[in-house]
């Protein structure tokens, strides 16, 4: 399943330049993370017109903490340490460029197992759903528009796997170790049960974006913090971490006013912020489709992982149905362990009409023929072919898919989180789904990853072909 599933919210689209505004609150951030003690006087930063702009609160530090082990020397901008607070991924340093996390390598048709068991017409479907971010794209424009005119015809299976064989190069899909293979997950849009007002039955509430919540995409300021996003909130004209999960659901309610809806069951809701969609049934029967809106900024912790490590519940029980299993034991302790993952999801209500719950890419996914990757190292829109089991078991699952969605915890080039659909027979199949697989990126003829790597939507060549 895929946790915090667009906390991201990553788009193949080019970004905006940055603003000046946005320059002001991400140095201003970075000082603070560095711990910088003074500031000498302001520097001039370029504006987005003719001139430049007196910040006074963008300086460059003058001295920073002193290490454990040795003095620091004035620097334009201290090193990270440990007592960094949690709204920022520490684990890149701000002036080095992400380690590539993948490569990709020229394959033949024939390396894909079963590729001719499988009837790829609803994938050709999917991927047709997706040109609309793809095709601005030279090496996308054609492929694209001869999906649009088969899509508009009636699609046989043979037209279908004609369409992928004739118009794609395979290439098969590496970690960066140079091992093939990776965990494939699955993830589902959840039916749960809610009132637009509190009652004594429904109480836990869904919250929807706060407006004080302030998020900054990091490659808007500097271009080697691509796919990298500050989240926090202004006190005092400071940026501090935003409020984590306790503190949203604690007694003093600081978001109180935004509630979309309210639902009976938390541990229901805690999956919800987990698969990232959903939708909620009221009692006289109409629904509301919930979509994610954003994230507070904190990282995900695992609630199985920290069951496991407690010894609370064996690992072979730390599926999604397990978990909820122990919930029900034991309701007094649930709040105090959902409270160690201090990430939370806020939604909006979106057209409840489409298909399947909206994805990164922006189009609605399609049931076991859509997937979450990581798109520093996958293009979002491209199809995919995937070679796993089903949950629980050693029966193959081959299958054409497409990645067009994300998530918090899909890190890594093989890592893959498969979209089973609607309800609870999707759930079952998601909630047990651990398996290992591999995957081939189909890429148009003549599209050389190598000569893209260097664009937002080229994978991350760092010796080899592109790098959540």
């Amino acid at each position: 399943m895929t946790i915090a599933r667009h906390s991201n919210n990553r788009s193949i689209l080019t970004r905006p330049a940055a603003s000046s505004a946005a320059r002001l609150l991400v140095t201003a951030a970075a000082l603070a993370l560095a711990g910088c003690v003074a500031t000498p006087a302001a520097l001039p930063v370029a504006s987005s017109g003719s001139g430049t702009v007196d910040v006074a609160s963008v300086t460059a530090p003058a001295t920073c903490p002193a290490p454990q082990t040795a003095l620091c020397t004035p620097c334009p901008m201290c090193p990270l340490t440990p007592s960094e607070p949690p709204f920022i991924d520490a684990t890149t340093p701000l002036t080095r460029a992400e380690i590539p996390r993948g490569r990709l390598a020229k394959a033949s048709w024939e390396a894909l197992r079963e590729w001719n068991a499988d009837d790829t017409t609803d994938a050709l479907t999917a991927f047709e759903q997706g040109c609309p971010a793809l095709r601005d794209r030279a090496e996308w424009r054609d492929v694209c528009a001869r999906a649009t005119r088969l899509v508009a015809s009636k699609i046989t299976r043979p037209v279908a796997a004609g369409f992928f064989r004739d118009n794609f190069q395979p290439f098969k899909v590496f970690n960066a170790d140079d091992s093939s293979s990776g965990v494939v997950t699955g993830y589902y849009e959840p039916l749960l049960h809610g009132s637009r007002t509190r009652t004594a039955v429904f109480k836990y509430p869904v919250y929807a974006r706060p407006q004080d919540l302030v998020s900054v995409d990091l490659a808007d300021v500097y271009a080697d913090l691509k796919f990298r996003r500050l989240r926090g909130r202004i006190v005092d004209s400071k940026l501090v971490p935003y409020y984590d999960r306790a503190e949203i659901e604690s007694a003093k309610a600081p978001l109180k006013g935004l509630e979309l809806a309210w639902v009976d069951n938390a541990v229901e809701l805690f999956f919800l912020q987990i698969q990232g969609s959903g939708q909620i049934q009221f009692q006289n029967g109409s629904r509301i489709r919930l979509g994610y809106a954003d994230q507070n900024g904190h990282p995900f912790r695992s609630l199985g992982g920290v069951l496991i490590r407690r010894g609370e519940i064996k690992p072979e029980r730390a599926s999604m149905q397990g978990i909820k299993a122990w919930a029900v034991r034991n309701p007094r302790k649930l709040q105090e362990f959902m409270n160690a993952n201090p990430s939370y999801v806020f939604f909006k209500q979106i057209d409840g009409g489409g298909s399947g719950p909206i994805g990164t890419l922006g189009v609605p996914l399609t049931a076991e023929r859509s997937i979450a990757v990581d798109p520093r190292v996958i293009p979002l829109g491209v199809p995919v072919f995937l070679t796993t089991t089903f949950p629980g078991s050693n029966q193959p699952l081959n299958r054409l898919v497409v990645a067009q969605d994300t998530g918090g915890a899909i890190a890594g080039a093989v890592r893959v989180d498969f979209f089973w659909g609607f309800g609870d027979d999707a759930g079952a199949l998601a909630g047990r789904m651990k398996q290992r697989g591999e995957k081939w990126v189909l890429l148009p003829n003549g599209y050389d990853p190598d000569e893209t790597a260097s664009t937002s939507n080229g994978i991350n060549n760092a010796g080899g072909t592109k790098s959540p």
